[in-house]
């Protein structure tokens, strides 16, 4: 039985964030997840781009694949490799700290927050929104046991025991637009 590193991602075992942190440990293979994030790419097109012969791109693709990190799609002769990023995320997860908490039943997720972080609230449009832990300004979600909550922090309450993954929305760009306007109005 393998070692869980963390309970909000159970399909991620220990051997699997080896696997990923490992895969991550090569310049080139950081250099090849870069690309492949900017679109689905062939390996023969991926070897021509990093300057390597496709043999050893393969090495460092399929390394990717096992990790997860990757997925390849066989279209006839053709390999198309695209990006899994649920997998690099999960990986980063072991890094969070992990408080321990007993509550009585009943008490609120920000009464709960406010026991073990720093916690800014401001009142946006007759909702009380948290807007910093920590110091740390951002947009946060929650998860209880794995799953997203469609409550607010105030309206959550403790029935019984649970894992709270809190989690700061990141700005990461998924697609960027570079947009030209055209003075005239066809086109």
């Amino acid at each position: 039985m393998s070692k869980k590193c963390n309970d909000i991602f159970p399909q991620i075992d220990h051997c699997e964030r080896i696997k990923i942190l490992n895969a991550l440990g090569s310049e080139t293979r950081v250099k090849i997840i870069q690309i492949i994030c900017e679109g689905n790419i062939h390996v023969s097109e991926l070897a021509r781009t990093i300057g390597l012969s496709v043999p050893v791109t393969s090495k460092h693709v399929n390394l990717l694949e096992e990790a997860g990190l990757i997925k390849r799609e066989i279209y006839g002769k053709s390999h198309v490799l695209s990006i899994n990023n649920r997998n690099l995320y999960a990986a980063l997860d072991i890094f969070a700290p992990k408080k321990k908490l007993k509550v009585k039943k009943g008490t609120t997720l920000l009464e709960a927050l406010e026991q073990v972080a720093v916690v800014e609230v401001q009142n946006v449009k007759g909702y009380n929104n948290i807007v910093s832990t920590n110091g740390e300004e951002g947009f946060f979600v929650y998860e209880v046991d794995g799953e997203f909550s469609n409550k607010t922090v105030q309206e959550y309450t403790f029935e019984k025991d649970v894992t709270i993954a809190w989690k700061k929305l990141e700005p990461i760009t998924k697609l960027k637009l570079e947009v030209n306007v055209n003075e005239e109005k066809d086109y």
